[in-house]
Protein backbone atom coordinates (compact mmCIF):
# COMPACT_ATOMS: atom_id res chain seq x y z
CA UNK A 1 0.00 0.00 0.00
CA UNK A 2 1.03 3.81 -1.18
CA UNK A 3 1.01 6.76 1.05
CA UNK A 4 -2.01 8.46 1.18
CA UNK A 5 -2.07 11.95 2.01
CA UNK A 6 -5.24 13.59 3.32
CA UNK A 7 -4.77 17.64 3.51
CA UNK A 8 -6.51 20.16 3.23
CA UNK A 9 -5.85 24.13 1.40
CA UNK A 10 -4.10 26.06 4.40
CA UNK A 11 -3.80 25.08 7.77
CA UNK A 12 -5.85 27.94 9.94
CA UNK A 13 -7.66 25.97 12.80
CA UNK A 14 -10.82 27.84 13.51
CA UNK A 15 -12.78 27.77 16.92
CA UNK A 16 -14.66 25.29 15.38
CA UNK A 17 -12.21 22.81 14.82
CA UNK A 18 -10.14 23.58 17.70
CA UNK A 19 -10.93 20.52 19.89
CA UNK A 20 -10.16 17.93 17.61
CA UNK A 21 -6.41 19.79 16.92
CA UNK A 22 -5.47 20.45 20.48
CA UNK A 23 -2.87 22.68 21.14
CA UNK A 24 -0.17 24.26 22.35
CA UNK A 25 1.58 25.74 19.73
CA UNK A 26 0.84 27.34 15.73
CA UNK A 27 -1.59 26.38 13.85
CA UNK A 28 0.92 24.61 11.82
CA UNK A 29 2.02 22.52 14.63
CA UNK A 30 -1.47 21.67 15.72
CA UNK A 31 -2.80 20.77 12.28
CA UNK A 32 0.76 18.69 11.86
CA UNK A 33 -0.15 16.41 15.12
CA UNK A 34 -3.26 15.64 13.39
CA UNK A 35 -2.79 15.23 9.36
CA UNK A 36 -0.31 14.30 7.45
CA UNK A 37 0.62 16.91 4.82
CA UNK A 38 -1.13 20.59 3.59
CA UNK A 39 -1.59 22.26 0.36
CA UNK A 40 -0.03 25.77 0.32
CA UNK A 41 -2.07 27.82 -1.82
CA UNK A 42 -0.71 31.27 -0.60
CA UNK A 43 2.09 30.83 -2.35
CA UNK A 44 0.01 31.39 -5.70
CA UNK A 45 -0.78 35.17 -4.22
CA UNK A 46 2.34 35.91 -3.11
CA UNK A 47 5.98 34.68 -2.74
CA UNK A 48 7.29 33.63 0.67
CA UNK A 49 11.25 34.31 1.99
CA UNK A 50 13.50 31.12 1.92
CA UNK A 51 13.28 31.66 6.19
CA UNK A 52 9.66 31.05 5.90
CA UNK A 53 9.49 28.02 3.97
CA UNK A 54 12.74 26.84 6.45
CA UNK A 55 10.23 27.45 9.40
CA UNK A 56 7.41 25.98 8.56
CA UNK A 57 9.34 22.88 7.80
CA UNK A 58 10.72 22.81 10.96
CA UNK A 59 7.21 22.98 12.50
CA UNK A 60 6.20 19.83 11.42
CA UNK A 61 7.49 15.61 12.09
CA UNK A 62 9.30 13.92 9.70
CA UNK A 63 7.13 12.32 7.02
CA UNK A 64 4.62 15.53 7.10
CA UNK A 65 4.73 16.94 3.23
CA UNK A 66 3.53 20.01 1.68
CA UNK A 67 2.56 20.60 -1.78
CA UNK A 68 3.16 24.06 -3.13
CA UNK A 69 0.78 26.11 -5.71
CA UNK A 70 2.98 27.69 -8.28
CA UNK A 71 2.65 31.41 -8.50
CA UNK A 72 -0.06 32.90 -10.62
CA UNK A 73 2.56 35.37 -12.01
CA UNK A 74 3.38 31.98 -13.76
CA UNK A 75 0.46 30.28 -14.45
CA UNK A 76 -2.03 32.93 -14.81
CA UNK A 77 -0.50 36.19 -16.12
CA UNK A 78 2.41 34.89 -17.75
CA UNK A 79 0.28 31.56 -18.87
CA UNK A 80 3.19 29.64 -18.69
CA UNK A 81 5.21 31.57 -21.61
CA UNK A 82 8.23 33.50 -20.69
CA UNK A 83 8.36 32.47 -17.41
CA UNK A 84 11.41 32.02 -16.51
CA UNK A 85 12.41 34.53 -13.62
CA UNK A 86 9.29 34.02 -11.49
CA UNK A 87 9.90 30.00 -11.71
CA UNK A 88 13.72 30.34 -10.69
CA UNK A 89 12.50 32.40 -7.82
CA UNK A 90 9.65 30.16 -6.80
CA UNK A 91 11.59 27.40 -6.92
CA UNK A 92 14.73 28.78 -4.88
CA UNK A 93 12.03 29.81 -2.34
CA UNK A 94 10.30 26.75 -1.92
CA UNK A 95 13.37 24.17 -1.93
CA UNK A 96 13.87 25.46 1.46
CA UNK A 97 11.10 22.92 2.43
CA UNK A 98 14.00 20.47 2.42
CA UNK A 99 12.60 17.03 2.26
CA UNK A 100 8.87 18.27 3.70
CA UNK A 101 8.80 19.08 -0.17
CA UNK A 102 6.30 17.30 -1.79
CA UNK A 103 4.38 17.77 -5.04
CA UNK A 104 4.30 21.20 -7.07
CA UNK A 105 0.95 22.23 -8.15
CA UNK A 106 0.91 23.71 -11.53
CA UNK A 107 -3.00 25.33 -11.76
CA UNK A 108 -4.29 26.79 -14.91
CA UNK A 109 -6.97 29.32 -15.45
CA UNK A 110 -10.33 28.25 -17.55
CA UNK A 111 -9.88 30.17 -20.17
CA UNK A 112 -6.63 28.65 -20.75
CA UNK A 113 -6.42 25.90 -23.57
CA UNK A 114 -4.42 23.24 -24.52
CA UNK A 115 -1.12 24.35 -26.97
CA UNK A 116 1.40 21.69 -27.25
CA UNK A 117 4.23 23.67 -27.87
CA UNK A 118 3.80 25.76 -25.13
CA UNK A 119 2.88 22.79 -22.49
CA UNK A 120 5.85 20.87 -23.95
CA UNK A 121 8.58 24.21 -23.67
CA UNK A 122 7.25 24.94 -20.21
CA UNK A 123 7.29 21.43 -18.48
CA UNK A 124 10.46 20.80 -20.48
CA UNK A 125 12.37 23.79 -18.63
CA UNK A 126 10.99 22.93 -15.34
CA UNK A 127 11.90 19.31 -15.50
CA UNK A 128 15.42 20.51 -16.09
CA UNK A 129 15.65 22.27 -12.68
CA UNK A 130 13.37 20.35 -10.41
CA UNK A 131 13.05 16.63 -10.63
CA UNK A 132 10.25 16.15 -7.75
CA UNK A 133 6.77 15.69 -8.06
CA UNK A 134 4.61 17.70 -10.63
CA UNK A 135 0.82 17.93 -10.66
CA UNK A 136 -1.10 20.19 -13.05
CA UNK A 137 -5.01 21.17 -13.01
CA UNK A 138 -5.88 22.18 -16.06
CA UNK A 139 -9.63 23.27 -16.38
CA UNK A 140 -10.47 23.89 -19.89
CA UNK A 141 -11.85 21.12 -22.14
CA UNK A 142 -9.31 21.11 -24.65
CA UNK A 143 -6.96 19.85 -22.48
CA UNK A 144 -8.94 16.56 -21.59
CA UNK A 145 -7.77 14.70 -24.83
CA UNK A 146 -5.21 11.62 -25.66
CA UNK A 147 -2.70 14.18 -26.64
CA UNK A 148 -2.53 16.30 -23.89
CA UNK A 149 -2.61 13.52 -21.60
CA UNK A 150 0.30 11.82 -22.97
CA UNK A 151 2.47 15.36 -23.13
CA UNK A 152 1.49 15.23 -19.25
CA UNK A 153 3.00 11.92 -19.25
CA UNK A 154 5.96 11.78 -20.92
CA UNK A 155 7.31 15.00 -18.36
CA UNK A 156 5.89 12.68 -15.65
CA UNK A 157 3.25 15.16 -14.68
CA UNK A 158 0.07 13.80 -12.67
CA UNK A 159 -3.13 15.72 -13.73
CA UNK A 160 -5.24 16.30 -10.87
CA UNK A 161 -8.75 14.61 -10.39
CA UNK A 162 -11.12 17.59 -9.59
CA UNK A 163 -14.60 17.94 -7.74
CA UNK A 164 -16.58 19.01 -9.39
CA UNK A 165 -14.94 18.51 -12.70
CA UNK A 166 -14.68 21.31 -14.52
CA UNK A 167 -15.04 19.15 -18.18
CA UNK A 168 -16.07 15.87 -18.47
CA UNK A 169 -12.69 13.15 -17.78
CA UNK A 170 -11.65 15.99 -15.33
CA UNK A 171 -13.25 14.00 -12.19
CA UNK A 172 -10.70 10.97 -12.83
CA UNK A 173 -6.89 11.10 -12.64
CA UNK A 174 -4.60 11.71 -15.60
CA UNK A 175 -1.29 12.25 -16.97
CA UNK A 176 1.53 10.67 -15.06
CA UNK A 177 0.32 7.19 -13.60
CA UNK A 178 2.78 7.30 -11.04
CA UNK A 179 0.55 9.76 -8.70
CA UNK A 180 -3.09 10.71 -8.10
CA UNK A 181 -3.82 13.83 -6.25
CA UNK A 182 -7.51 14.57 -6.36
CA UNK A 183 -8.63 18.27 -5.16
CA UNK A 184 -12.20 18.82 -3.62
CA UNK A 185 -13.44 21.93 -3.95
CA UNK A 186 -16.70 21.35 -2.70
CA UNK A 187 -19.97 20.12 -4.43
CA UNK A 188 -22.35 21.25 -5.40
CA UNK A 189 -21.45 24.35 -4.35
CA UNK A 190 -17.78 25.53 -4.95
CA UNK A 191 -15.79 26.22 -1.75
CA UNK A 192 -18.62 26.69 0.29
CA UNK A 193 -20.21 23.08 0.40
CA UNK A 194 -19.53 20.28 3.24
CA UNK A 195 -19.13 16.99 1.86
CA UNK A 196 -21.84 14.53 3.77
CA UNK A 197 -20.89 10.87 5.38
CA UNK A 198 -21.12 8.84 2.32
CA UNK A 199 -19.06 11.00 0.48
CA UNK A 200 -16.76 10.81 2.51
CA UNK A 201 -17.20 6.98 2.94
CA UNK A 202 -16.85 6.46 -0.82
CA UNK A 203 -14.22 8.32 -0.88
CA UNK A 204 -11.95 6.55 1.36
CA UNK A 205 -12.84 3.44 -0.46
CA UNK A 206 -11.60 4.96 -3.63
CA UNK A 207 -8.07 6.33 -1.85
CA UNK A 208 -7.19 2.78 -0.52
CA UNK A 209 -8.12 0.88 -3.96
CA UNK A 210 -6.32 3.87 -5.55
CA UNK A 211 -3.42 3.23 -2.92
CA UNK A 212 -2.58 -0.26 -4.14
CA UNK A 213 -1.33 1.11 -7.40
CA UNK A 214 0.15 5.01 -6.05
CA UNK A 215 0.54 7.45 -3.67
CA UNK A 216 -2.55 9.30 -3.73
CA UNK A 217 -3.00 13.29 -2.49
CA UNK A 218 -6.57 14.40 -1.47
CA UNK A 219 -6.90 17.59 -0.63
CA UNK A 220 -10.03 19.69 0.83
CA UNK A 221 -10.31 23.00 -0.68
CA UNK A 222 -13.85 23.84 0.81
CA UNK A 223 -12.37 26.67 3.25
CA UNK A 224 -14.70 29.36 2.39
CA UNK A 225 -16.84 28.25 5.02
CA UNK A 226 -15.03 26.11 6.96
CA UNK A 227 -15.47 22.45 6.37
CA UNK A 228 -12.28 21.38 5.00
CA UNK A 229 -10.60 20.73 8.09
CA UNK A 230 -13.45 18.85 9.46
CA UNK A 231 -13.97 16.56 5.86
CA UNK A 232 -10.32 15.90 5.92
CA UNK A 233 -10.56 14.45 9.74
CA UNK A 234 -13.70 12.13 9.00
CA UNK A 235 -11.80 11.17 5.96
CA UNK A 236 -8.84 10.39 7.28
CA UNK A 237 -10.44 8.51 10.39
CA UNK A 238 -12.48 6.54 7.89
CA UNK A 239 -9.88 5.67 5.66
CA UNK A 240 -8.30 3.70 8.89
CA UNK A 241 -11.68 2.22 9.55
CA UNK A 242 -12.26 0.85 6.08
CA UNK A 243 -8.52 -0.47 5.99
CA UNK A 244 -9.20 -2.23 9.08
CA UNK A 245 -12.47 -3.83 7.81
CA UNK A 246 -10.90 -4.48 4.42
Amino acid sequence: MHPIHIATAGWSVSSRWAGAVPGPGTHLERYGRVLPAVEIDSSFYRPHRPATYARWAESVPPGFRFAVKLPRTVTHERRLNDADEPLDRFLGEVTHLGDRLGPLLVQLPPSLRFDAAVVDAFFGRLRRVFMGELVCEPRHASWFADGPEALLADHAVARVAADPQPAEGAGEPGGWAGLAYLRLHGSPVMYRSDYPPDALRAMAERLLAEARERPVWCVFDNTADGHALGNALALRDLVAAVADTG
